[in-house]
């Protein structure tokens, strides 16, 4: 609240995001679930800061990816940590499982959402337990599902496309990081909020695992389209 408004002024909250990041792909494989996104955070429309790290490992086997607000997701980030450091002070070897976090976020969520402050992210929960893998959608505004695969942001339009045509539920794990650098390929060439580094992350009967940021190869050869074509009458066999 700024001063000048005086004591009487309404508590007033963020009603935009401001640090934002774009797509998070998620999707499930035989024997794992497998998370992706890039590293970069945008100030407005600026790609401000470039080694944003989206998704996060909590307790042993549950990755949290976040597109929207960062400030958010670090707040939720820290309320997550701070529940399995309870668990692990209890001693009792119990530590909570992906669907536990994905339904402590819903009901979170839409609990902000109802008190007009809400957390500004789309979120992917992620993880494996029991031999089965995990995948589910939460908003901020509470909406909230499970599905074999999910995309936010942009890539709910152009990502999920190119999912439904590959997946199948018996692809393995190479497959699935294949596909899930493609769609992260098309978002680098078509949303302008995207970046060519990226992080994947999995989490398998075997354990949980966060990669390091590296660079998506690219194609640019359409960007010489224009030098081609400078000359009058050169014929190249392109329809332009």
């Amino acid at each position: 609240m700024h001063a000048a408004l005086g004591p009487q002024a309404p508590t007033t909250h963020t009603t935009q995001p401001i640090v934002t990041g774009t797509t998070v792909i998620g999707i499930k494989y035989n024997g794992g679930v497998m998370l992706a996104a890039d590293t970069l955070a945008s100030y407005g429309s600026l790609a401000r800061y470039k080694d944003v790290r989206r998704i996060k490992k909590i307790g042993e086997n549950t990755l949290i990816g976040a597109s929207g607000e960062m400030s958010d997701f670090q707040t939720i980030i820290e309320m997550l940590e701070t529940m399995d450091q309870s668990d692990l002070n209890e001693d009792d070897g119990y530590r909570k499982t992906p669907s536990e976090y994905f339904n402590y976020l819903r009901a979170v969520l839409y609990q902000k959402r109802g008190k007009g402050n809400p957390l500004w992210n789309q979120l992917l929960v992620a993880g494996h337990h029991k031999n089965a893998p995990f995948l589910g959608y939460v908003d901020l505004i509470g909406t909230a599902y499970e599905e074999n695969f999910i995309a936010t942001g942009f890539g709910a339009y152009l990502a999920i496309p190119l999912i439904r045509e590959k997946w199948h539920a018996e692809m393995d794990e190479g497959e699935a990081r294949a596909l899930l650098e493609d769609c992260l390929r098309v978002m680098f060439y078509r949303d302008c909020r995207a970046l060519s580094r990226i992080q994947i992350a999995k989490s398998t009967n075997e354990g949980t695992l966060v990669s390091e940021p590296y660079e998506l190869t690219t194609e640019w050869e359409t960007a010489n389209f224009d030098l081609r074509h400078s000359k009058a009458g050169v014929l190249d066999g392109s329809s332009w």
